[in-house]
Order: C-alpha cells, then structure tokens, then sequence
C-alpha cells in the first residue's frame, strides 16, 4: 500500500513540476511530443502552448499546496484505501495533461481519466456516509453525459479534417451549421464540468463529501478545465463563432453568478457554501467569456482582450482563495467533526491559525480591496462598461446585465463569507466541540499558508502573473498587444483606467492607522473602571442571543424569497397540563435547489417509471425472451430492407 506521506510529497513535486512547465510555455518555451505507438489510430500528442500552460500551472501550484496538506489529513481521516492513495497522484496527472492534449482522441482519453480518478476520490468515504455514495452516482452520471456531449461534438469536428490533431482542426473549414452542433455540443459538457447551470447539480453534492483536499482540488482546478475546453475549442480551434454563441455563455454566466450565491448564501453546510461559490465564480468566468467573444466577433481586439484577460485571471484568483477556503474548511472538519455553521462558533481561540487563513480566504473571494477577486472582477467591470457601446440590440442588453449581474454577486459574496467567518469562527461557541476545537497539524497548516501567499500575492501585485495571462489570451484571440501593461499601477491599453492594487491597499491601512490614532489622541484619559455592560437584566450574553448561519441570512431570504422559495416549518409542542403553556418551538428551514426540483425531478421520475414498466418483460420466461429476439431481428430485417 503506498505510503501517505510519499504520496502527499509525490503530488507535491508532480505539482511543482507541472508549475514549472506551465509557467515556461507561457514565457514562450512551447513543448510538444509525439508518441503514435502507445494508444491505438492516432497515439497520444501532447503540445503545450500559453494558453494550456496557464491551466496547467494553476492545476500544479494547487497541487503543491493540497499535497503538502493531504500528509496529514489523509492520516487524521484514515484515507488508508490502496485506491484512493494510487488514484489521487494519477488525478493530478490527468489534469495537467488535459491542456497539454494536441488533438482529438488524446483529449478525450486524459479527459475520461481525469473523470474516473475524480470519481474513485470523491466515493472515498462511501462507507462510512450514505450521502457520499448518492453524491458519487450524481456526479458519475453527470460527468458522463457531459463526456458524452464533447465527445460527439470533437468527433463531429474531427471527421471533416484531415486528421484529428488541433493543428488540422484549425485549418478545417466548416459549415455555419456544423459549426453551430460542434459549439453546442462541446459546451454542454464543458459547462457541465465547470459547473455552470443547470448542469451543476452534482457540484453541491460532491464538493462537500469528497474529502477535503480532494474537495479543494476539484474546485480549485478541475472545473477550470471547463473553461480550459470552451476557450479552446470557441475561440482557438473554430475561431470564436457567431454572436449568438458568446450571448449564450454570457447569460449562462449570469445566471450561475446569481444563483450559485444566493445558494451559498443561505447554505449553513460550510463546504456546501464554497461548493456552490465556485459555481457562482464560474459563472463570473463564463461572463467574462461571452463577453471576450462578443467583442471579438464585432471587431473590437482591445476590449476582448480585456474581458479574457479579467475572465483568467479570475480563474487564477479562484483557484487560489478556493484552495484556501476548502483547506480551512477540512481544517474545522478534522478538529470538529462538523460542517454545520449553526453547531460552530468560538473557533478564533482554537484554532488561531485556521482562523486567520478562512479569513483570508473569505476576504479574497468577497472582491473587496484589498482581496484577490477585486482586482479581476474590475478589469471584468471595466470591460463591460467600455463595452456598453457595442452595436447591436442584443450586445445593448446584455452589457448592462452583465453589469448588474456582476454587482449584484459581489455584494452578496460579502455577506455570504460574513456570515461564514463570522457565524462560524468570531461567535461565541454554540457546541462543546466547537469550545474544545484544536489546532490542525502542521502540515496541514503549511498548505494552508502556501495558498495564502498566493492569494496576498495575487491582491496586492497581479502583475506578476498579468504577463503570461496576456500570453494565453493572445494564444486564444490570436492577438499579440496586451490589454493591461504596469508594473506597481495597471494601465488599460486601448481604454481609459488604472488601478494600483498595492497603493490602495496601503492607502487602506493607513487611513485605519490614522483613525485608530485620532481616537485615542482625543479620547480623555480617565482612571479605568471595570462595570458589568448593561444587560438589559437577562444576564451576561450566551451563544443563544447571538445569530445563528440561519437567522443571519434570513433577511436575504425574505428579499430573495420569490427566487429560492424556501420551505419552513413550525412545530409548538405544549404541556399536556395546559395547551397555553408551550414546552418547546422547533424552526426548520431548507432551501432546496428550485432548478434541480423543476428540471431533474420529473427527469428521475420518468426513468424510475420507465424502470417499473421495463420490469414487466421481465418475466423469467425463455421462450419468451427468445420472442424478443426473434421480433428484434424481424424488425431490423424489414427495416432494412425499406432503406436499402
């Protein structure tokens, strides 16, 4: 059985490695190899450009830190599974190898394996929760189906070129219609694995019950591949399409943003929350997206360039803060035993060092300055906003959407992890486990430390990564001028605007500096007297007088009501002396997913249906299941002897 600390240190190194090579293919050392022999047709075709070294090092620099992290945690969780030990270095494998993939069937297969690793690590626990294995069969299929989709679409594309190398397809001319189905096709599952709705049911579910590493790498990385596929295949290989596409993306965009964070903000299950977080930063990509190809098909090269360049960076934003946030979060799982924000509290004492890391982690993902999203949701706004002026009816309404979809999620991400870091760590302790919580190992804070120096590198200095995101948006655009240029302060080619993500910060901590110094250079020194705070006579403050995760987004939910239409109830138990005497109130409140429940349900009980009914042939009968055969082979002979 392999080793847990060799396997961690292996995933670490095979990260590290990947980062290196991913950073050198954006610097311009482009990389290719050719094996014919090892898979059968066309073999395997690895080349790796800008844009797939971007992809390729987010995905190595999350495994260094998820590697050095899952030492321990795979040890405290007692992950001792040959399978999951083997399969979670081959996980990473398999997504580096993703972008690096130079044509059809080499794709395919790094894709298909990249799935079935994922799947083994997500059903990790399933026998010890049955809510792992329910995850598990909704993400196989889903996963799946997706799969199916880019495979029908990539075969379709493959069979009017040449040969199924990338090369060959981008020289493939194809019809307006067949350009359309290949588009269709290949978006379906791609934004079925990155998440975007309604194809997002299964990251809810999987998210939280993988363990957390697994978890953190998944959300970190993998659904990135998602967007790794849509840019690829739209913007590189058929060579960004017709408007209606791009309109397409960007309403999906907007419509994942908005949900993904209403869910999250009424989620009191803490990896649940960041599950559906990364659908909603998914869907801020996706924007970003339809944007770029909508700039692009009218012409403007300086305002898509702007809005891919926001729309990666955000991708490198989130993988940092989201590695982060889900470590933190197996943190409080490996110390509490609990994802329940209303059982935690009182976490700051405890675990001082996880503590500070989420709120980090929250600070990055809420786009305030100075976190790391704002820097890429304001090129994004920046983008949209210069881009108000695009012609067109539909570019006309879409632009101020975006916008306001944009806006809308940001504010709510800020109350979203409020709540999270709040609720869950500053509060009192509602729990004896969450008063008795302990500090993580040290390797497990040291990923978690690995994450945050991303994530303050990436607020306070994005240019030291703008460059080689340039690089890959160039790759995809076809463009060689860069849309942002500055080293301290970044400067808009094209347009008007510049930000200085570190002056502002500093500018912050100054002016909290300067306040803190004018109250007590003007506060009046008095003798000290300790008084008991005014209470209103009910006692000194308990945890049951503080807000719980559920009451704290209630508000949200009454203005929002219309959207998530929750489901509540009251149960009044009495005495049985007298029914004016209440015994005790119990208030239950679920949020459930309205998309899964309008679409998926009557799906499933369709299938279930068809299921009974099929039943019936069922008979145990030979003769009778040679009768079918029979019929069977009669029909296809009729049928085709019509055709012919």
């Amino acid at each position: 059985m392999p080793d847990r600390p060799a396997v961690g240190v292996g995933t670490a190194l095979t990260g590290a490695a990947g980062a290196v090579a991913g950073t050198a293919a954006m610097t311009g050392q482009a990389f290719s190899l050719a094996l014919p022999g090892l898979l059968p047709l066309a073999g395997v075709s690895i080349a790796l450009d800008a844009l797939g070294g971007l992809f390729v090092a987010v995905t190595g620099a999350v495994a260094v830190a998820v590697g050095v992290y899952g030492i321990s945690y795979a040890q405290a969780h007692d992950l001792r599974s040959r399978a999951v030990q083997t399969v979670f270095p081959l996980f990473v494998v398999a997504m580096m190898l993703v972008p690096a993939a130079a044509s059809v069937g080499t794709f395919l297969v790094c894709w298909e394996l990249m799935a079935l690793t994922s799947l083994l690590l997500v059903v990790a626990e399933h026998r010890r929760r049955a809510e792992v294995a329910r995850a598990g069969r909704w993400y196989a299929v889903l996963t799946h189906l997706g799969f199916l989709t880019v495979l029908i679409g990539l075969l379709v594309f493959a069979a009017a070129a040449a040969d199924d190398s990338f090369a060959a397809l981008r020289a493939t001319p194809l019809s307006p219609a067949l350009r359309n189905v290949v588009f269709v096709l290949t978006l379906v599952g791609f934004a079925s694995k990155a998440g975007i709705l309604p194809l997002h049911a299964w990251l809810p579910r999987a998210h939280p019950e993988a363990p957390s590493h697994v978890s953190a790498l998944m959300s970190a990385a993998m659904v990135n591949l998602g967007v790794y596929g849509i840019v690829r295949v739209g913007f590189d290989l058929l060579g960004g399409g017709a408007q209606w596409w791009w309109l397409l993306v960007l309403a999906l965009g907007a419509a994942s943003a908005v949900y993904g964070i209403l869910q999250a903000a009424m989620s009191t299950d803490l990896k649940r929350l960041l599950g559906q977080s990364t659908i909603e930063n998914m869907g801020l990509v996706l924007i970003g997206l339809g944007a770029a190809g909508l700039f692009h098909v009218d012409g403007n090269r300086v305002l898509a360039g702007l809005a891919l360049v926001a729309a990666l960076l955000h991708v490198v934003g989130h993988a940092a803060f989201k590695t982060l946030l889900f470590l933190a979060a197996g943190s409080v799982l490996h110390s509490t035993g609990t994802r329940d924000l209303d059982a935690l509290g009182g976490l700051r004492v405890g675990m001082p060092v996880t503590t500070a890391a989420f709120g980090l982690g929250a600070l990055a993902a809420s786009a305030l300055p100075p976190g790391t999203a704002f820097v890429s949701e304001w090129l994004l706004l920046q983008a949209l906003v210069h881009g108000l002026s695009t012609p067109g009816a539909a570019a006309t309404i879409a632009m101020p959407v975006a916008v306001s979809a944009v806006a809308l999620t940001a504010g709510l991400a800020v109350a979203t992890f409020a709540k999270a870091f709040g609720v869950g760590f500053l509060a009192k302790p509602r729990t004896g486990i969450a008063e008795h919580a302990h500090e993580s190992p040290a390797n497990m804070l040291a990923g978690m430390g690995l994450a945050g120096v991303a994530c303050a590198v990436l607020a306070l200095a994005p240019t030291v990564v703008l460059p080689a995101i340039g690089a890959a948006s160039g790759v995809a655009l076809r463009i060689n001028d860069p849309a942002v240029a500055g080293t301290v302060t970044l400067h808009l080619i094209g347009v008007t605007g510049s930000l200085s993500p570190l002056l502002l910060a500093l500018a912050l901590m100054a002016a909290m500096v300067v306040a803190v110094g004018v109250v007590r250079a003007v506060a009046v020194r008095r003798a000290r007297r300790t008084a008991r705070l005014w209470d209103c006579g009910a006692g000194p403050l308990s945890a049951r007088m503080e807000y719980t995760a559920t009451s704290f987004a209630e508000p949200l939910q009454r203005v929002f009501d219309n959207v998530v239409q929750p489901e509540q109830d009251v149960d009044v138990s009495h005495y049985e002396e007298s029914r004016y005497l209440v015994r005790t109130v119990e208030y239950r409140r679920a949020v459930p997913d309205r998309i899964e429940r309008r679409l998926y349900a009557p799906v499933l009980a369709a299938v279930s249906a068809w299921g009974r009914w099929a039943r019936r042939l069922a008979t145990g009968s030979v003769h009778r299941y040679l009768g079918y055969g029979f019929y069977s082979v009669c029909a296809l002979l009729l049928l085709l002897a019509v055709t012919r």
